[in-house]
């Protein structure tokens, strides 16, 4: 993949209908800017895509491909054999879509196609719910996590499982490039994206991505919430290079609590309401203290 000099305007028009505050749209525009026009975008459906191409319009100015929810990993399979036949092995082919797509309904196609050694780009907007049909639990939402289907009352506390660990799922497929990033820090996405534009082969980035209504944040805390995300630990940002833990994001020396975190959000207010809760809480708290520990976050 290689990156042309970007235009001086944006390869995402105006006239999207994300939320205010929505992370997804802002890695969306942040991603396709960077990798340029020559770029064929395969999107999975989401968020990602009744926001941006609702018919007969489209907001990207570049070929954009929308199948069933499953299946845009083979869709670009059959992409990459046309632009070889094409003889043109300078287009990006990107595979892009929520954590419902990579973490659940797409999870087998994309494994053949990572099995495959496709040369594709794989990015995935981390919003930890199904958001497009009104938030419910995906393979990542988080534990303690309010969702429409996983609420919290006087019998929940939520979420009960924890979060899908998928970046180790893509380790395990041999990716020559695996990272994580969020929508707190774009210049580190960018950056991430460069990197992994340059690499042949699959190669899967998964971005934190702020989602106002789902996580229930003031759009003003859109980034913040991002940002302690990372800085507590809870979402360690890193990127791995043939399987080798390259570089990490170190996380601050007075290292933020996760009930800093939680504050923000109205899908965990409710943990702090009965015993049970605090005890996820803990178990919380706990997590990120192992992040920090098993990447060398501190």
């Amino acid at each position: 993949m290689k990156i042309k000099k970007e235009k001086s305007y944006s390869l995402i028009a105006p006239g999207h209908t994300a939320c205010v505050g929505c992370g997804m749209i802002v890695a969306l525009t942040m991603a396709v800017n960077t990798l340029g026009d020559k770029t064929i975008v395969c999107g999975a459906t989401g968020c990602s895509e009744v926001t941006t191409t609702k018919y007969p319009a489209s907001v990207f100015r570049v070929p954009y491909i929308h199948s069933l929810f499953e299946n845009p990993a083979p869709v670009a399979t059959g992409v990459l054999a046309m632009l070889k036949r094409k003889k043109q092995d300078d287009v990006n082919v990107v595979v892009h879509g929520g954590d419902g797509f990579f973490f659940d309904i797409g999870l087998a196609l994309n494994s053949g196609a990572w099995t495959r050694g496709d040369n594709i780009l794989y990015i995935c907007y981390d919003n930890e719910a199904y958001m497009n049909t009104g938030a419910q639990s995906s393979g990542s939402t988080p534990i303690g996590s309010y969702t429409m289907t996983t609420p919290a009352t006087s019998f929940s506390t939520g979420n009960l499982l924890h979060k899908k660990d998928l970046p180790a799922i893509a380790l395990a497929h041999g990716l020559p490039y695996v990272a994580t990033a969020t929508v707190g820090d774009l210049s580190d996405f960018r950056e991430k994206v460069k990197k992994a534009a340059a690499i042949k082969g699959p190669r899967y980035i998964q971005v934190y991505s702020t989602c106002a209504p789902g996580w229930n944040v003031e759009a003003c805390n859109a980034i913040k919430v991002a940002k302690l995300a990372q800085e507590t630990g809870l979402y360690p940002v890193f990127e791995y290079v043939n399987g080798r833990l390259s570089s990490v994001m170190k996380v601050p020396n007075e290292t933020p609590r996760v009930e800093r975190f939680l504050e923000l959000q109205g899908r965990f207010r409710h943990l702090g309401n009965n015993e049970e809760g605090k005890k996820i809480i803990k178990r919380m708290q706990k997590q990120a203290d192992e992040n920090i520990e098993r990447f060398g976050l501190r």
